[in-house]
């Protein structure tokens, strides 16, 4: 798909590859929904790039200490793989400020109700999401 220019976006993470269809986001919008991507830097830098008015919302753990916490909670990475995790993520959030909006995701009510009063207040502005253009 990706060879073809059938993914909106798609990037190598933590050794995995991920991605978007392109058609399956566009038939969202066209039906007027919003669209939610959950993806890494690397995917929102190719929205960014590829989707006129996307809004970006970068999700930070409340502290380094609980990233660690919560990787590790996971069970599902041995050592090396959860070093290599938290390295990447130290590097991800680096990134944090080049996104739209910053949401601290330390209860995941509180922070889904931020993300939801940001959909909600950029409805209310009228923002307009441009439908996705193909590259």
């Amino acid at each position: 798909m990706a060879a073809k220019g059938e993914f909106l976006e798609w990037a190598q993470v933590h050794g995995n590859l991920y991605g978007t269809s392109l058609a399956r986001v566009q038939e969202a919008l066209d039906r007027g929904e919003d669209v939610i991507l959950k993806i890494d830097v690397q995917g929102a830098a190719r929205v960014r790039r590829r989707v006129e008015g996307a809004v970006t919302v970068f999700l930070l753990p409340p502290s380094g200490e609980e990233l660690r916490k919560r990787l590790e909670k996971r069970s599902t990475e041995d050592t090396t793989e959860l070093e290599r995790r938290q390295r990447d993520a130290v590097g991800e959030m680096a990134q944090a400020d080049t996104y739209d909006f910053r949401v601290i995701n330390d209860d995941v009510h509180r922070a889904a109700r931020e993300v939801l009063s940001i959909i909600t207040q950029l409805r209310a502005a009228g923002t307009p999401v441009s439908p996705v253009g193909a590259s």
